[in-house]
């Protein structure tokens, strides 16, 4: 995923070029192939077991089937509706704002199935170096596990009918434009400049403030701030982090499009800003609550790998060790002080997590950017990012939360007019697993 702004020109393995120009007796490269398909299968795994088990470590017993059958379920759905419309508009030609029909049920693809893919059109094409097929593929697991994010915010009393009429419209109406205008070289955010290497602003920001949102709409559990909703086990939450943890490698290095330098770059610092976030969660969670906790370690890990995710292609290790440190700090002051201070319920700390410390490392990446590496206003040959670059990455993290929280908010309430949003207070108390479900943990 690496169709990121003037970035993109040198992030893809492949030189640019119109479609026309492209050699119809073009190769595709098995390594480069090779590494995108393990990518994609470890993508999804973050997912399906990854989401499924961080969160259902972390609600209550009674709820525990419910939540994992709701990342289980986002899979399945959101796979179909990717293939059937959502890749389209991701990413067929379209316009600065959305795609067109053109890959409509995926169609076309028959034509060059076993030649590379090139994304766009004329001077602005992008040329890869795998099949469309993987391409589509790897893409669909980003929509996937961005739509399962969500979940986590409105944990515990949701309807299960609910999420389901909710996720299809959102993403199709807000996943898959937003898509389109960072990673597209159609899209207007791409032209603008802005870098997101592989999803800062697309998926996490994206995903923390529909979950921000969405919490809000729905209010606030039963007994929340009386009853105990102590994680039911962290066992499960612990396996969970760690299976986002090496997925990530997939998500980011992946997301060079290819077996290269900037893959292996991206792995380096990706684990680098993972390993600074969760000693910093560590250290302030110790500072301010007395003891470092299990659930702070595996937060903070997920903290970092959120933050380095649109900067994983761009920058070097020293500034992955900064944005780690800054993610962990950042996360902890989002999953407690900003929560209590706003008084909303976000669950399981989705906006907290990754919606702050989406913005962080957007933010960020405008700070740092290599130029050899990033292609930005920076210093060609050194450290440091630009104000101008800054400003384009604040512009598009504005764009993306402003219109994510309006259409979110939108949606929710006609979602909530067609099948009604939450469960009854008594159905909540009883637990979803059994009253959605019919099912419960022994």
């Amino acid at each position: 995923m690496r169709m990121l702004a003037r970035a993109a020109l040198l992030a893809l393995p492949a030189t640019m070029a119109a479609g026309a120009a492209f050699a119809q007796d073009a190769k595709i490269d098995t390594g480069d192939t090779a590494w995108m398909l393990t990518s994609t299968a470890i993508v999804l795994m973050m997912t399906v077991p990854g989401v499924a088990l961080f969160y259902a470590g972390m609600v209550r017993k009674k709820n525990v089937l419910a939540t994992m059958m709701q990342s289980f379920t986002v899979c399945a759905l959101v796979g179909v509706l990717w293939m059937v419309l959502g890749y389209s508009l991701a990413f067929g030609e379209g316009n600065a704002y959305v795609g067109d029909l053109s890959r409509l049920l995926m169609r076309g693809m028959a034509e060059g199935w076993d030649k590379p893919f090139t994304l766009g059109s004329g001077d602005s094409a992008v040329a890869t170096t795998i099949p469309e097929s993987v391409f589509a593929m790897f893409q669909m697991t980003f929509a996937i596990i961005t739509a399962a994010l969500i979940t986590g915010a409105v944990a515990d009393r949701m309807k299960f009918s609910a999420l389901l009429v909710f996720v299809s419209l959102w993403t199709l109406l807000v996943y898959s434009p937003i898509a389109h205008w960072v990673w597209h070289p159609n899209g207007w955010i791409f032209g603008l400049g802005a870098l997101d290497f592989a999803g800062g602003t697309v998926v996490h920001i994206n995903a923390g403030v529909a979950g921000l949102v969405a919490a809000i709409v729905l209010g606030k559990r039963v007994g929340y701030g009386q009853d105990n909703m102590a994680p039911y086990n962290l066992a499960f939450a612990v396996i969970g982090a760690s299976l986002l943890w090496v997925g990530w490698f997939g998500f980011n290095a992946g997301s060079a499009v290819g077996a290269g330098a900037r893959a292996g770059m991206a792995m380096l610092v990706t684990q680098i800003a993972a390993c600074a976030a969760v000693l910093a969660w560590l250290v302030a969670e110790w500072a301010t609550k007395g003891k470092p906790s299990v659930l702070g370690a595996i937060s903070g890990a997920v903290a970092g790998l959120v933050a380095i995710t649109p900067a994983a292609g761009f920058v070097l290790p020293g500034s992955a060790l900064i944005i780690g440190v800054v993610a962990g700090l950042a996360g902890f002051w989002g999953a407690t002080a900003l929560k209590h201070w706003l008084g909303y319920d976000d669950s399981l700390d989705a906006f907290g997590v990754h919606g702050v410390c989406g913005i962080v490392g957007a933010l960020l990446t405008g700070v740092f950017a290599f130029g050899a590496l990033s292609a930005s206003t920076s210093t060609p040959e050194g450290y440091g990012g630009s104000m101008e670059q800054l400003l384009i990455q604040f512009y598009s993290v504005v764009a993306v939360f402003a219109f994510t929280a309006v259409m979110t908010f939108i949606l929710l309430k006609v979602v909530d007019v067609i099948v009604g949003l939450r469960v009854t207070e008594e159905e909540e108390r009883e637990g979803l697993d059994v009253v959605l479900h019919g099912e419960r943990l022994g």
